[in-house]
């Protein structure tokens, strides 16, 4: 992928025109696609789902969008057309990634043509990461059970004595296997896609979730809904026997900094307990459609923001999973800003609102790409929160 990372600033102190006539940008597409069509660019801080600029179907196969005659727009304008994600973007005829589209002078009627789109199947199949199984029963001594691990290492993994930043993730089962019970994530396939721009170079641990029991683990034990749950013995098996083991067993970076955790539904739950009972130990949170209902209150009494730990927290909802969804996040990033957003805690927050995403792991997997691009990508990526989000 051809992603304009060095380009994802808003160009502070760019020089900008203000126009005195419209600017038109029509695209025609040679695939149909009921995907809908956004442009990003230096404009918007390359935000490629923001509804703002999400583009008008005019015919078949064929969008147009209209700047009005007094926006402010960069010189030279920089833009691409996307599906809505860089794992979308557009291609050229090879079914390569394109160069950024360039007006010098933006102003009248500009018309592109786009041949193929990016996909989930627009990855090289040497680029998919290594997955290797760490334990048919891996032992989890705070709960007195067993679980599979398994691991995605880098495709070049073995080719180099590199030091990986590390992502734990839940829901094993539903994250690279094509035939899951409840769909997949298709991490490895994601992962293959950002390989291309090298920007694949974590390491995914995978932690399958306990059947029957999986409620129960994924429970903080607070007070909730749902009762006092086993949440806080998974997590400090995720804290305490897990990441020791993998820092020990594969090369990773092992400080808080390179390391992560991420999960959806319940998974997302009890990734922002572990997140933020050890903010010594992870510092990226992945968190996909929260089950809040389950503690609508989220209560952080427990937890002491006060500590210096700078942390980085992408949160993900969709607004067809439920009317409470986009209301408990608004609520989780307000309790966020009122309790770790100090100039001591440091946190920083991505939220991100889909108004066609579902509660489905094909919803989660679509977003899985940006969201570990915005967390461990060494390169400026812009930040904002729920006050000037781009609606996805």
């Amino acid at each position: 992928m051809n992603m304009p990372m060095a380009q994802m600033q808003a160009y502070p102190g760019f020089p900008f025109t203000t126009l005195s006539d419209s600017l038109m940008l029509e695209v025609t597409t040679a695939i149909d696609d009921d995907r809908p069509v956004f442009i990003a660019g230096n404009f918007n801080g390359w935000r490629v789902k923001d509804e703002q600029y999400r583009m008008e179907l005019i015919q078949e196969r064929k969008y147009r969008y209209v700047f009005p005659g007094d926006h402010s727009l960069p010189r030279p304008l920089e833009y691409k057309y996307t599906r809505g994600g860089w794992h979308d973007q557009e291609l050229d005829r090879h079914g390569r990634p394109i160069p950024n589209r360039m007006l010098k002078v933006p102003g009248g009627i500009v018309k592109d043509f786009v041949p193929a789109w990016q996909t989930d199947a627009s990855y090289q199949a040497r680029f998919l990461p290594l997955i290797q199984v760490i334990h048919e029963a891996f032992e989890i001594p705070q709960l007195i059970r067993t679980r599979r691990i398994s691991a995605l290492l880098p495709w070049d993994y073995h080719q180099s004595d590199k030091r990986y930043p590390v992502l734990y993730l839940q829901d094993g089962q539903n994250l690279f296997e094509d035939h899951a019970p409840f769909g997949t994530w298709g991490v490895d396939k994601k992962l293959a896609m950002l390989a291309e721009s090298v920007e694949h170079e974590v390491i995914v641990i995978a932690i399958d979730h306990a059947q029957e029991d999986r409620i129960r683990e994924y429970t903080p034990s607070i007070p909730t809904k749902l009762g006092r749950g086993d949440g806080r013995k998974y997590i400090r098996f995720l804290a305490e026997t897990l990441k020791p083991y993998i820092d020990t067993h594969f090369r990773t970076l092992p400080d808080r900094i390179h390391t992560g955790i991420g999960g959806s539904s319940m998974g997302g739950l009890i990734t922002m307990y572990a997140g933020l009972r050890y903010p010594h130990i992870f510092s990226k949170l992945m968190v996909f459609s929260p089950s809040l209902w389950v503690t609508p209150a989220f209560s952080f009494k427990f937890m002491d923001f006060a500590a210096p730990h700078p942390m980085d927290i992408y949160v993900y909802g969709g607004e067809q999973e439920g009317s409470n969804m986009v209301l408990h996040i608004e609520n989780l990033r307000e309790t966020l800003e009122m309790r770790g957003m100090g100039d001591r805690a440091r946190i920083r927050l991505q939220v991100e609102i889909d108004p066609q995403g579902r509660h489905q792991e094909s919803s989660w997997g679509r977003e899985f790409p940006d969201a570990l691009r915005w967390l461990f990508s060494k390169k400026p990526i812009l930040t904002h929160t729920l006050n000037d989000e781009r609606q996805v």
